[in-house]
């Protein structure tokens, strides 16, 4: 198999197995996944949001689980045309349990939603992510991914947010031209 996410194997933990996620599953998964989200990210999402992606665009959605078939990590993704422009993939959600992070999970888990919305002619990916989340932020920019705007009291706990897009395709850079913002520092 080919290395997705860049990190050598020896550097994931070998008890872990990466699942495309399948609506087949739901009783399964869904209750997991709702937990590990709602214990990693600031917004509380109903179970409407998670069937709103996951009856959609599941195949686009991919989870870490332990030896035990315990989830770990979870990446929450879709892909459509973006106002009549761009086909847009766009990462919702993204949640490794704690005692997990730093393992290269999350990195592995986003490089298999982008992998798969490349493989379906995705011009650009966007996100968004909280301008306290440096870890998040470090992740993204190490993936290639580029600040395009701040997002001022984005979530509902009143915290901004940063978009982040990561352009496939040179077109698509130059069709979100007007999504640069100069005040941004430049993504190091």
């Amino acid at each position: 198999m080919s290395n997705l996410t860049g990190l050598a194997p020896s550097d994931l933990p070998s008890e872990l197995r990466f699942l495309q996620y399948h609506s087949s599953k739901e009783s399964t998964y869904l209750p997991a996944i709702r937990q590990l989200i709602s214990n990693d990210l600031s917004e509380p999402y109903s179970i409407c949001v998670y069937r709103y992606f996951l009856y959609q665009w599941g195949d686009l959605c991919f989870m870490a689980l332990d030896a035990e078939d315990n989830l770990i990590g979870v990446v929450i993704s879709k892909l459509e045309p973006h106002r009549g422009g761009p086909m847009r993939g766009y990462i919702a959600m993204l949640a490794v349990r704690e005692e997990y992070r730093g393992k290269g999970i999350a990195t592995r888990l986003v490089r298999m939603a982008i992998d798969i919305m490349i493989e379906r002619d995705a011009d650009e990916i966007a996100l968004e992510t909280e301008v306290t989340n440096t870890a998040a932020m470090k992740l993204y920019e190490r993936l290639g991914f580029l600040r395009s705007k701040r997002l001022h009291r984005y979530y509902l706990n009143g915290n901004s947010a940063f978009r982040f897009v990561l352009y496939i395709k040179e077109s698509a850079a130059t069709l979100r031209y007007e999504d640069y913002d100069p005040e941004l520092p430049p993504s190091a």
